[in-house]
C-alpha cells in the first residue's frame, strides 16, 4: 500500500490542500505546507509552477507567475520538497504540467522525486491513453500516478481512469478550470456516483470548493476534498497567515 492510499485506510474524510511551490516565495513555502499539515490536512499537493498552466484559473496562475518570477525552477521544487520532507510526515504530491517533466527527463525525474520524499504526481495535461511512459517510470519508483475525470467524461474514460490511477481518483467537480467559486453544480452527486459504480478506489473531489459549506456536501458522496485557490487567496490577502489556519481548521472540523 502506497503513502497515500494509507491515508484513507481510516475511513476518515481526507483533507488534501494545494499550494503553488515558491509562492510566495520559497522560504515562505515551507512555513504554509507546515500550516496545513498542522492543522488537518492529510495530503499536501505542490504545485510546480508553469508559464502555460491550462487547467488553473486566475488565481493560481498568478501565484505560478510570481513563483516563476521569483526563480522557481523544478529543481528548486525538489529541494523545497526534500526540506519539507525533513519536518513533515505528510503525504507529499507534485501537481505539474507534462513538459516541465518530459525537459527535466522521465527517469531523472522520478528517481528525484521519490529522493525527495514525494509520494504521487498528478499530470492535469496527460491523458492514460498517452501516459504509459511517465505511468510506468513513476510506479517504478514508488509514485502514485493519480489521474483525472471531469463530469464530461465517458463510461469508457472511466474505467480507463479508475483502473490505472493509484493512490486516489482524483475527480474535478465542472468543466473549466481552477478556482473558488460561490456554489458548486448541482449534478456533483450524480457524477461521483456514477465513477463509484465503477471502483473501489478513493475518490477526491477538487476545483471549485471554497467554503466548509462546499466542503461539507462533497465529504457527503467522496473520500477527500481537495481545496487550492481559496488557499493560495488566503495566503495573498493575510501574510500573516493566521486567516489560513482559521480556514483548515475549520475544513478540518467540518470534515470530522
Amino acid at each position: 500500500m502506497s503513502r497515500i492510499s494509507s491515508v484513507f485506510e481510516s475511513g476518515r474524510k481526507a483533507l488534501i490542500g494545494y499550494i503553488t511551490a515558491g509562492y510566495p516565495d520559497i522560504k515562505a513555502t515551507s512555513e504554509i505546507a507546515r500550516i496545513l499539515a498542522d492543522n488537518g490536512c492529510d495530503i499536501i499537493e505542490l504545485g510546480i509552477p508553469f508559464s502555460d498552466p491550462l487547467a488553473d484559473g486566475a488565481t493560481i496562475q498568478k501565484s505560478s507567475y510570481q513563483a516563476l518570477q521569483r526563480g522557481t525552477t523544478v529543481k528548486a521544487c525538489l529541494e523545497i520538497a526534500a526540506e519539507l520532507r525533513q519536518k513533515i510526515d505528510t503525504p507529499l504530491a507534485y501537481m505539474t504540467y507534462y513538459n516541465p517533466v518530459l525537459y527535466y527527463g522521465l527517469d531523472n525525474f522520478c528517481r528525484s522525486c521519490t529522493k525527495a520524499g514525494i509520494n504521487g504526481l498528478i499530470v492535469p495535461d496527460l491523458p492514460p491513453e498517452e501516459g504509459g511512459d511517465l505511468e510506468k517510470t513513476a510506479r517504478k519508483n514508488n509514485l502514485d500516478m493519480i489521474y483525472l475525470l471531469a463530469p464530461s467524461s465517458t463510461e469508457d474514460r472511466i474505467v480507463t481512469v479508475t483502473e490505472r490511477s493509484t493512490g486516489f481518483v482524483y475527480l474535478v467537480s465542472l468543466t473549466g478550470v481552477t478556482g473558488a467559486r460561490d456554489t458548486l453544480p448541482p449534478e456533483l452527486e450524480d457524477f461521483v456516483e456514477r465513477v463509484r459504480q465503477k471502483t473501489r478506489k478513493p475518490l477526491c473531489v477538487g476545483f471549485g470548493i471554497s467554503t466548509p459549506e462546499q466542503a461539507k456536501r462533497v465529504a457527503r458522496i467522496a473520500d477527500g476534498v481537495i481545496v487550492g485557490s481559496r488557499i493560495i487567496q488566503f495566503i495573498e490577502e493575510d501574510s500573516t497567515l493566521a486567516s489560513l489556519k482559521s480556514f483548515i481548521s475549520s475544513l478540518r472540523r467540518v470534515l470530522d
